[in-house]
């Protein structure tokens, strides 16, 4: 078993384990028709695919809190039955899991989901059984911000410490999330977020692939901070 730099990983899941964007700009779609809004093109949605729902309704529509809040009711009605199968697997996500396993990793989930749909996602595409620990918002409405949801995951782990830890996803909230719990993180551009956003968001290292995020927590290349690969 080789030495790792990151012991502990945490992912995002949307727009980092797989591509959910086709359920989320469907479910947001047939959230706003309920307000008399009509999207024509539902690509105008991607912003929606990985931050915390409230928070996009609100900055993308204008909505207030409760308008959201509503929002968010009626974006579930689709997503519970439909949008949460609308959903396909990256193709090297179970490898990269496998490997990450075999190396002696512990894994963890830490999404903007809520975690009953996070759970049955991973179920789904049957990637359950490499992670430890899954956390996601409550349906009742705690722990929305991605910060609370990544320091629930150390509480979970026993309050690990994060010093020897990871965060990995695809938008600016995963990066600052990390920083607010004092851990590293890995922004990736296969997902939704851009590097500029990334960068922007001050990720310690920006990968395009699977292969690139292994040899990142193996320790085996690459220093913090370097943004060119």
């Amino acid at each position: 078993m080789s030495l790792l730099k990151y012991n502990t990983v945490l992912f995002d899941l949307d727009g980092t384990l797989t591509d959910s964007g086709e359920g989320i700009m469907n479910s947001v779609a047939y959230a706003l028709e309920s307000y008399g809004i009509k999207v024509e093109n539902k690509d105008d949605l991607r912003c929606f695919v990985g931050p915390p729902l409230y928070d996009s309704f609100e900055k993308h529509y204008g909505f207030s809190k409760d308008e959201a809040v509503k929002a968010v009711a009626k974006y579930r009605e689709y997503f519970a039955t439909k949008g949460i199968f609308e959903n396909k697997i990256f193709p090297k996500t179970r490898w990269l899991l496998e490997e990450l396993k075999k190396s002696g990793c512990r894994l963890v989930i830490a999404t903007s989901k809520p975690e009953v749909y996070a759970l049955k996602i991973l179920e789904y595409f049957d990637i359950k059984k490499y992670f430890d620990v899954v956390v996601g918002p409550l349906l009742s409405g705690e722990l929305i911000k991605k910060e609370d949801v990544i320091k629930e995951c150390l509480k979970r782990l026993g309050n690990e410490t994060s010093e020897n830890c990871i965060m990995i996803g695809d938008r600016e909230h995963d990066i600052k999330g990390a920083k607010f719990n004092d851990m590293a993180s890995i922004g990736v551009l296969f997902g939704y977020g851009d590097r500029e956003e990334l960068e922007g968001a001050k990720a310690d290292y920006i990968v395009n692939d699977f292969s690139e995020i292994l040899a990142i927590i193996k320790g085996d290349r690459y220093e913090k901070g370097n943004f060119t690969w």
